[in-house]
């Protein structure tokens, strides 16, 4: 291995833990997350309203506009809540989001249309010698999901529970 590999993955590494705030080992919650498409933003709040944190992400390879069917690789917009944590994924860890609700899948069979799922707010991929270029945060790269770093997404893990409200917004 050369010098600039591994100073660059030292960088890489250190740059994760400087962005873990101190209050996030404090047992703080996540009582609400608002997503901002259109920014490639999320925001998490706590009960009393308050934001907690600010993390960049990555949408579908498609972010404009409301998902409407399955394969379209857009994001969804609307209320969900968060009703599943899956640390078997295919990516670091992933916080599963309650799309299609009934308006979905009411509109998705007006079109004829399947509506899809399966959406998560995830980590990268779990594969040994990914592309860090392709995968980066704010390069839109998923099907659908909203993708944080490895060290954003452990931090949510531990502070969203199942029935978190997110709201995904343009």
């Amino acid at each position: 291995m050369n010098v600039r590999f591994l100073l660059r993955a030292l960088f890489i590494l250190l740059l994760g833990f400087s962005t873990t705030p101190a209050f996030a080992e404090d047992g703080a919650k996540v009582a609400s997350i608002v997503v901002l498409k259109s920014d490639r933003r999320m925001i998490t709040y706590d009960a009393a309203g308050k934001q907690i944190e600010s993390y960049r992400i990555s949408l579908g390879r498609n972010p404009k506009g409301p998902k409407e069917q399955s394969g379209d690789q857009k994001t969804p917009e609307g209320r969900y809540t968060i009703n599943g944590h899956n640390k078997s994924s295919s990516y670091f860890l992933s916080l599963r989001i309650s799309y299609p609700d009934e308006d979905d899948i009411r509109r998705a069979k007006k079109l004829g249309v399947d509506p899809g799922g399966g959406i998560f707010i995830h980590g990268q991929p779990n594969k040994n010698g990914w592309n860090w270029q392709k995968y980066s945060i704010g390069r839109d790269w998923t099907n659908g999901c909203i993708s944080v770093t490895n060290g954003d997404m452990k931090e949510l893990w531990n502070m969203v529970e199942d029935g978190t409200q997110i709201e995904i917004r343009p």
